[in-house]
């Protein structure tokens, strides 16, 4: 059997494949997603579900021009916030803190480069990988960002209602990369949540209050935007405008 065209998936390579293909100027990609609930409309896995797909589109819109290679993705994150959900599935801190650190360090062993971008697609990770890309800068020199594509999507997002999750955002992410996986018609009585109500809880840079999806306060159903008012090509304007977007950011990733 002949083999298969070039691929930059760092899981289809063989062990000689690595040492010929992958450079110390290379980036290794990893998504990062989650599985949690997302209303009655998405699945559990769409923040893994975008993680790969933002991954995947920016590899073929900049792979070759800045040596893009994706690593195996992380499908199970930090999400004690949605927690009171069946299905949800959370690490603790301490959990993805010593997954984070075994990373790096089997990243700085087995390959032969130290750039890496975590692509995120889950708020509920972005604290601690804040935190978490200081321990493998110092720890594991590694030359490292965390993208999170999401919220480039959420800068375009043209609703007055505060879009958090589930809501008009991901929803047209999500009709866009697997429709098939969303349920437009269960949304039912699904409403927008109070602007102010959000803004106090969630959005205000000077308090952090821990908050759950399933506070009727800020939430409908689990949903925290206008999920009714998503759409395919709306999620495809989204993926092209965060695609675009990263090219930047690991520009500047490779030249660090």
């Amino acid at each position: 059997m002949p083999d298969k065209g070039p691929s930059r998936l760092i899981g289809e390579q063989t062990f000689p494949d690595i040492a010929r293909r992958v450079t110390a100027r290379s980036v290794l990609c990893l998504p990062f997603g989650s599985v949690e609930q997302h209303g009655p409309h998405l699945p559990l896995n769409t923040d893994a579900v975008l993680a790969e797909e933002f991954t995947r589109r920016i590899l073929a819109r900049w792979g070759e021009a800045l040596d893009l290679w994706q690593l195996p993705a992380l499908a199970i994150g930090l999400a004690r916030e949605h927690e009171w959900a069946p299905g949800t599935l959370s690490l603790s801190v301490e959990g993805m803190t010593a997954l984070v650190h075994d990373l790096g360090r089997t990243i700085a062993r087995a390959l032969p480069t130290r750039n890496l971008a975590i692509v995120n697609c889950h708020g509920g990770n972005r604290g601690i990988l804040d935190a978490l890309i200081l321990d493998l800068a110092a720890d594991y020199d590694l030359n490292v960002c965390v993208l999170h594509p999401t919220v480039w999507a959420e800068g375009m997002e043209s609703t007055l209602a505060p879009d958090i999750h589930g809501g008009k955002v991901e929803t047209s992410l999500m009709l866009a990369a697997a429709p098939h996986l969303v349920r437009m018609q269960r949304l039912g009585d699904v409403k927008p949540p109070a602007a102010d109500k959000v803004g106090q809880v969630i959005l205000d840079p000077a308090v952090s209050w821990p908050w759950t999806s399933d506070d009727e306060r800020i939430a409908s159903m689990g949903v925290i935007g206008d999920a009714k008012a998503a759409s395919a090509a709306f999620g495809e304007r989204l993926f092209a405008h965060a695609v675009e977007k990263a090219g930047g950011a690991l520009k500047a990733l490779a030249e660090r």
